[in-house]
């Protein structure tokens, strides 16, 4: 189950980074907006990457640990923390070189829903009930 659930964090991490990765490509061709020294795209990786990691660790010491209500308390957890890991874009202060700063949430906020939107749609390839 290890072995799988750490499959499970790594392509879910993995996968979520390339749509990052590809968001922001298209962000940027469509709106001209180039935050890419700011939101490195090696970030991007190393940080989707971890968050898939994570949500496999903490699945399964929920579903190890409480057998019976573990999943929900997961999907519960890992979908506040979602939205509250939306909070930093909006608190990120730019540099006052940076042009339209405005544009900025718009390009990192979706981007925080990549990880647990990789996770949730490939755990039923890795995880059968």
């Amino acid at each position: 189950m290890f072995k799988k659930l750490l499959l499970l964090g790594l392509v879910s991490g993995v996968l979520a980074a390339v749509a990052a990765l590809i968001y922001q490509k298209i962000y940027t061709n469509s709106l001209g907006a180039d935050f890419s020294a700011i939101v490195k795209p090696v970030n991007i990786v190393i940080v989707c990457t971890l968050a898939g990691l994570l949500a496999s660790t903490g699945y399964g010491l929920l579903t190890k640990w409480l057998p019976r209500a573990g999943e929900i308390i997961f999907n519960f957890v890992l979908v506040i923390l979602t939205f509250a890991s939306i909070l930093g874009p909006f608190a990120t202060k730019l540099p006052l070189e940076v042009e339209m700063p405005e544009l900025f949430p718009g390009l990192t906020v979706p981007m925080h829903f990549f990880p647990a939107l990789a996770w949730f749609t490939i755990k039923p390839l890795f995880i059968k009930k």
